[in-house]
């Protein structure tokens, strides 16, 4: 069975309004000068922990990073219950999960440095609970890009390296897929730049969602062109 794995803030939905503010409240509240955006969305896919650590000086302390993050968590809490909340879906992502999930020989996964409460509640807003067959998130992993949300993923699935593909717009997700040995491919909409996600080795970069279909059949072609 072809696996289809995707990560979720910068490439399902555009989150980017939400982490920012929410990530300023943070730093705020424990009297701190508020990260860049470019910075923040810098590391965006990364574990919460992992995230706001890159954010501090080098001797910022455990505890520190643990109230920051709890901070975050319920800032960005606080802004989902806001009605002018927008956390919107890029435009063309839904056709394409929704053209995927119905195809006999694909089950679709997420892997995400979100929390699983954000994905579902995410997911039970756009009507995708369903759609997906495996849903990996920080919560139970190590932080991208170490590989292990994949290779659970992988395993839920019952699909091998050559049967599975990576779709992110980070570095993080395509140095994870690569430490999974699957297929990599990156997306131009998301937070981290083309030539970044070329870099760090992804197998094909798309510039829009109607390219993703086929990006994934060629890279499915590839692999078993090479095994």
């Amino acid at each position: 069975m072809k696996l289809v794995i995707f990560d979720c803030d910068g490439t399902i939905v555009d989150s980017q309004h939400a982490i920012v503010s929410a990530m300023g409240r943070a730093f705020y509240t424990h009297g701190l000068v508020a990260p860049h955006r470019e910075s923040v969305l810098s590391v965006v896919g990364l574990s919460l922990a992992e995230a706001i650590q890159r954010l501090l000086p080098p001797e910022a302390g455990v505890e520190q990073i643990a109230g920051l993050a709890e901070t975050y968590k319920t800032s960005f809490q606080e802004l989902r219950r806001d009605p002018n909340h927008s956390e919107p879906m890029f435009d063309g992502m839904r056709g394409v999960i929704e053209t995927l999930a119905v195809r006999e020989d694909v089950v679709l996964g997420v892997a995400t440095g979100k929390s699983r409460r954000g994905v579902a509640a995410l997911f039970e807003r756009e009507g995708l609970t369903d759609l997906f067959m495996t849903i990996q998130t920080a919560d139970d992993h190590p932080s991208k890009p170490h590989p292990s949300m994949i290779f659970k993923a992988m395993s839920e699935a019952d699909s091998g390296p050559d049967e599975t593909v990576m779709i992110g717009d980070t570095t993080f997700d395509i140095e994870m897929a690569l430490g999974a040995n699957v297929g990599a491919i990156g997306v131009e909409w998301g937070y981290h730049p083309k030539e970044a996600l070329i870099a760090s080795g992804a197998d094909l970069v798309v510039a829009h969602a109607h390219g993703l279909e086929t990006a994934i059949e060629r890279v499915f072609r590839d692999n078993e062109a090479a095994a």
